[in-house]
């Protein structure tokens, strides 16, 4: 069993994430703590595999706890975070701290728990061999398991592919260019270009919309 520290400032929030995480196959909860502080002692009391860490705490900020948490925690542990911050520059400092995946709230189960088993299969995958390929290396630093790896085209970064997906599994039921760009705070062209990029690896799909005079609208969904 994979077990999981969850870390929230929300006392809810924190409840129904750990549902989420009990009700996944190969986790088990080992805690629920809703501060900073608290979080550094959980870790280092309960030795958990993964923390499910939220950004806004009460105490210090998730990220200074990531940054502590990498210089004096358990090296094994691994972090996702997950939080309501949007901005590249706290997905950047998150993915500096070393975090395996970035999740943006609100999300559902199933976000959750495709996150989850990727992040599952993969260290089922590492622990079996005793030496890492390329394959295997490409694969741990994406993210993926089984051969999904996907390369960004020159100019699009992981952390701006994160919130725009993002955007994607929270839209009812799709969005334009222009909405995702107001959602993610990007330009609408630079929008367009990682929802192009989605289509055409598969992960999302594009119908026309047609109005009553002008070019058709471009709408995006993610596929399930």
């Amino acid at each position: 069993m994979i077990r999981v520290l969850i870390v929230d400032d929300d006392f809810m929030v924190a409840r129904i994430h750990a549902g989420y995480v009990a009700r996944t196959p190969g986790f088990a909860v080992a805690g629920q703590v809703h501060t900073g502080t608290d979080a550094f002692r959980a870790v280092s009391r309960l030795r958990p595999d993964l923390v499910l860490l939220d950004i806004y705490l009460p105490d210090i900020s998730g990220l200074d706890m990531l940054r502590r948490l990498r210089g004096e925690g358990p090296p094994e542990v691994d972090v996702f975070v997950v939080t309501a911050a949007r901005d590249v520059d706290t997905v950047r400092q998150a993915m500096r701290g070393g975090v395996v995946n970035y999740l943006i709230k609100p999300f559902d189960y199933a976000t959750l728990r495709e996150r989850l088993e990727r992040y599952a299969a993969l260290r089922k995958e590492l622990a079996e061999v005793s030496s890492a390929g390329q394959a295997e290396v490409d694969r741990a630093f994406s993210g993926t398991a089984s051969g999904q790896v996907s390369r960004l085209p020159k100019g699009l970064t992981q952390e701006t592919a994160a919130l725009v997906e993002q955007a994607l599994r929270e839209a009812h039921p799709d969005l334009s260019a222009s909405e995702c760009a107001a959602c993610v705070g990007l330009a609408r062209v630079s929008a367009r270009r990682y929802l192009e990029y989605f289509v055409s690896s598969g992960r999302a799909e594009v119908r026309l919309r047609y109005g009553a005079a002008g070019r058709p609208e471009r709408r995006y969904r993610w596929r399930s």
